[in-house]
């Protein structure tokens, strides 16, 4: 099912994120969009906690980055999340970070899986779930 769902998160880059240069070490990108897909996952009306509590992990499977221009030490970061679609037991999500002027730091996508936190396999995603997702259908 192809979605069309956004959400916007912000964070302030701290001094221990930073390299000797007051630039946000490339490491911590992965954290942000992780921040930027649990409050998305959040604004939807699904936890992670509340996943993985009913034995639901999703773990990333695919995670690509482009690296357009470096966030700074005390920059306030807006990481605009999108969830794009949902495939079987996958979920996609790109994301954008810009700064407080626009300018676009990141830009990048990541695939998860819904999987048995018993077996570690791949399952359907629970149908509560989809129901939330159902008005972000994008009908073609």
């Amino acid at each position: 099912m192809k979605l069309n769902f956004s959400s916007l998160t912000t964070l302030r880059v701290r001094y221990g994120e930073t390299d000797q240069m007051g630039y946000c070490y490339y490491g911590n990108y992965a954290q942000y969009f992780e921040v930027g897909r649990v409050e998305a996952l959040r604004d939807i009306g699904m936890s992670y906690k509340s996943l993985e509590d009913r034995g639901i992990m999703l773990p990333v499977v695919d995670f690509k980055v482009n690296y357009k221009a470096p966030a700074k030490y005390d920059d306030n970061l807006t990481i605009h999340t999108e969830i794009t679609e949902t495939k079987g037991p996958r979920l996609t999500f790109n994301y954008t970070i810009t700064n407080e002027l626009g300018e676009t730091i990141a830009i990048s996508t990541t695939t998860l899986v819904f999987v048995s936190k018993k077996t570690m396999l791949p399952k359907s995603p629970p149908k509560d779930f989809l129901k939330l997702m159902l008005p972000y259908e994008i009908k073609v």
